[in-house]
């Protein structure tokens, strides 16, 4: 189960009470909406956090394949410095 730090739950159970207050008229306790909390975290939560895992997969994944062209570095390229500059006579 997904666990939220103290102040972050109670943030969440406050919000739940206001939106049932203002979207359905109706008052929730805060031991009600702290169980409607735990709930969602129960049974929604793990699906939003695999999605944020695979989304941040994702991100990495492009991140990497960024880095090729950020640090690469032309090999063997001593002499090609030398074969540029024109012939001594």
């Amino acid at each position: 189960m997904i666990e939220l730090p103290k102040e972050a739950r109670q943030q969440a159970v406050a919000s739940i009470e206001r939106y049932f207050l203002e979207s359905m008229e109706e008052r929730i306790g805060n031991v009600a909406a702290g169980g409607l909390l735990g709930f969602f975290l129960e049974e929604i939560g793990p699906a939003i956090y695999n999605q944020a895992v695979r989304d941040v997969q994702e991100r990495l994944r492009l991140r990497v394949d960024e880095v090729d062209l950020e640090v690469h570095e032309e090999e063997f390229a001593y002499w090609k410095k030398f074969d540029q500059r024109p012939k001594r006579r």
